[in-house]
């Protein structure tokens, strides 16, 4: 148990110094924190982030916050942000510049959110290498994926997925209710 102790912390103080723009000690690439449950996370000026199973769910990341994201250990970033919405960057361009994969399934507003969205997002949940990070502006949308993949694919009740969804940044009423339709009938067609 000592060394398990002593590993997660090492990790997480490589993962931290990462982070903040401190030079992890004789290695370029580090596993970050792998938590078992929702847990918040800081990575450079990103406002919002949780992390959980090698998932970190974020408001935009800066392209110095890619970086380090990139220096932590992430993998694969999933954007859900359109191209305008981002004029400031080609986050495309600068992901993969970096050498993680890049995964774009935009939407925006709760007519965007199809079922077929929700799938793709949970397909590369699921699939993409890992660490992800996925992101939007401010987490509102990436609580609304949250909610639908922590029901369907974690198993949780609506009470407590709906909980780490509101703790990402889930605000949007709107998204809420299309996330928890989409379970229902998803739920309902798989004879859950």
């Amino acid at each position: 148990m000592k060394i398990l102790n002593t590993l997660f912390f090492s990790a997480l103080a490589l993962g931290l110094n990462a982070c903040q723009g401190v030079e992890p000690p004789l290695e370029e690439h580090h596993p970050p924190l792998a938590a078992e449950s929702l847990e918040p996370y800081e990575c450079g000026t990103v406002t919002r982030l949780h992390t959980m199973e090698g998932v970190f769910l974020a408001s935009q990341p800066s392209e110095a916050d890619f970086a380090q994201a990139s220096m932590g250990g992430i993998r694969t970033v999933i954007n859900l942000r359109h191209d305008f919405e981002n004029q400031d960057m080609n986050e495309a361009t600068v992901v993969q510049d970096l050498g993680l994969n890049y995964v774009h399934v935009p939407w925006n507003g709760p007519e965007e959110l199809t079922d077929e969205v929700l799938d793709e997002l949970r397909a590369q949940l699921n699939q993409a290498e890992r660490p992800i990070l996925m992101h939007c502006a401010s987490a509102n949308r990436v609580g609304a994926v949250w909610l639908a993949y922590r029901m369907l694919d974690g198993g949780l009740s609506a009470e407590e997925a709906l909980a780490e969804a509101k703790t990402v940044g889930l605000k949007s009423p709107a998204y809420e209710a299309k996330a928890l339709d989409y379970v229902e009938r998803r739920s309902a067609y798989l004879g859950s």
